[in-house]
Formats: structure tokens, C-alpha cells, sequence
């Protein structure tokens, strides 16, 4: 019983850190855009780059762990 608990545990962990870091890094592509828009005067150009990139990044992340899990 023990074991199943572990398992189902875990299971929920990793369906949290898919979530994790999907937000995160769409997050950290958003404010990087943001603040390269505010340094070089590009605005929205650099805001919209970094956050495409965030977030095919996050998918990549989303895809890996799955594949890792086999699901």
C-alpha cells in the first residue's frame, strides 16, 4: 500500500513541475523581453521574441518530462 501511495505521489509531482515549468519559463521569456525592449528602445519587437521563445521553450520542457515518464 505503501508503494502505491509513493507512486501516486510522485505522479502528482511530476504533473506539478509540467506546470511549473511551462509558467516559468514563459515568465522568464516575457520579463527578458521586456527588459531587452527597455534597454534598446525596441519596443514590442523583443518582448514578442522572448516570449515565443519562452513558451516553445516550456513546451520542450513539457515534452521531455513527459517522454521521461511515459506517459
Amino acid at each position: 500500500m505503501y508503494e502505491r501511495k509513493k507512486g501516486r505521489l510522485k505522479g502528482l509531482a511530476m504533473i506539478a513541475s509540467v506546470g511549473i515549468s511551462l509558467v516559468a519559463s514563459t515568465m522568464i521569456g516575457l520579463v527578458a523581453g521586456l527588459w531587452l525592449d527597455g534597454l534598446l528602445g525596441t519596443k514590442p519587437w523583443l518582448t514578442i521574441i522572448c516570449l515565443i521563445l519562452g513558451i516553445i521553450a516550456g513546451f520542450r520542457n513539457v515534452y521531455l518530462t513527459v517522454k521521461k515518464y511515459g506517459f
